[in-house]
């Protein structure tokens, strides 16, 4: 309330008591009494607003946890790279040529052996694009892509991710702290358990924590099966990111607007999508072809296109798995995240694949120090 001398009373500052009182606190009581009676008012002069106090504190972004305050504007479309190297670069190169963003901020980590090309970008500047070597240079980014990979000389698998989780631990919470509100897209190796580790350390919900997975191999399908055979439905490869990927296709058109849904498994569709598979086999998965697919991924969230994508996510409750694993999986893409399409029965050989991904993933993240 506002006294007679013209003093500001708020309980929440009247009765401070630190630590238990935040400034975050304090903020949130002041955004809600200066929304009932604003303490201040002016005189308005040509077009502008005299409540643009208000609009200023409700651009304020508060973090209670960190005991901050972090201006920002729903307007600017910021997004941030997490390591160097080839695959950071395209990602870079084709989110630019891809996506509206205002600033794309390119983060060279240290102790990544996936380093370079940051140099380069600070020769031949580029329009909207920030190098930085601090992980602070991402804040309030709305995407974050991770492609930073710390591979080490050690013989044995476990002990190599292992390297890669550790780099992980020094980064990712940081990044989930510096921008609470962004879509994390992981395509560092092995992307389904580093997607997994990634959702682990950061604390943000599985919807917003997604790993590139089996998108590029999903385009590629659907466009041969289009092209080639004749067929213009959506085809997603799903499962593992490995030998063990299988393919399914959905129920409507390529150019429907219904949502679409998962065909169960059946001998009409196995046939087709076993000679798609088999034309693209071969592809590759080069750096550009994988930044060209982050690129797909992050303007269908800027964009909010709500648009399928097989991408690695949390499998637990789909089709019967009951273990928590990330698998690449069709789902719906937007502003908000990423929502699984409705599992459905697999033939008996892609069941089988599906089950032995998950054992071999499980029994992986159960030897890694997260």
């Amino acid at each position: 309330m506002l006294t007679l001398e013209g003093r500001l009373f708020l309980p929440g500052l009247h009765n401070w008591d630190y630590p238990k009182s935040s400034v975050a606190g304090l903020l949130n009581e002041m955004t809600a009494k200066f929304e009932e009676d604003p303490p201040l008012s002016t005189r308005a002069t040509g077009d502008k607003d005299p409540h643009d106090l208000l609009a200023f504190v409700s651009n304020l972004q508060i973090n209670d946890g960190a005991s901050r305050v972090v201006r920002h504007h729903d307007q600017s479309v910021k997004v941030s790279v997490i390591g160097g190297g080839d695959l950071g670069m395209a990602s870079v190169m084709s989110i630019l040529s891809k996506c509206k963003v205002d600033k794309l901020v390119f983060i060279d980590v240290a102790g990544c052996s996936t380093k370079g090309g940051s140099t380069d970008l600070d020769i031949f500047s580029l329009p909207k694009v920030e190098v930085s070597r601090d992980l602070s240079a991402s804040a309030g980014s709305k995407v974050v892509v991770v492609t930073a990979n710390a591979w080490s000389s050690d013989q044995s698998y476990v002990s190599v991710v292992q390297t890669n989780v550790d780099l992980y631990r020094g980064i990712i919470p940081n990044l989930a702290r510096l921008s609470p509100n962004a879509i994390m897209l992981i395509a560092s190796q092995p992307v389904d358990i580093m997607t997994h580790v990634a959702w682990r350390q950061s604390g943000l919900p599985p919807t917003r924590v997604i790993g590139a997975g089996c998108n590029l191999d999903s385009e590629r399908l659907s466009h041969t099966l289009d092209i080639n055979l004749n067929i213009h439905k959506p085809a997603w490869v799903i499962g593992e990111f490995s030998d063990n990927k299988i393919a399914v296709m959905s129920n409507t058109g390529l150019s429907s607007s219904v949502q679409p849904e998962i065909v169960s498994g059946s001998s009409s569709t196995k046939p087709l999508l076993d000679r798609g598979f088999e034309i693209i086999k071969n592809r590759g998965q080069r750096s550009w072809s994988v930044g060209l697919s982050i690129a797909d991924i992050t303007n269908s969230v800027l964009a909010d296109k709500m648009k399928p994508h097989s991408v690695s996510t949390l499998a637990q409750g789909w089709g019967g798995i009951g273990a928590e694993v990330f698998l690449s999986l069709p789902c719906i893409m937007g502003a908000k995240g990423s929502t699984r399409l409705a599992g459905v029965s697999l033939g008996q050989e892609e069941d089988s694949k599906l089950r032995d991904s998950v054992s071999s993933l499980s029994n992986l993240m159960s030897q890694l120090r997260i």
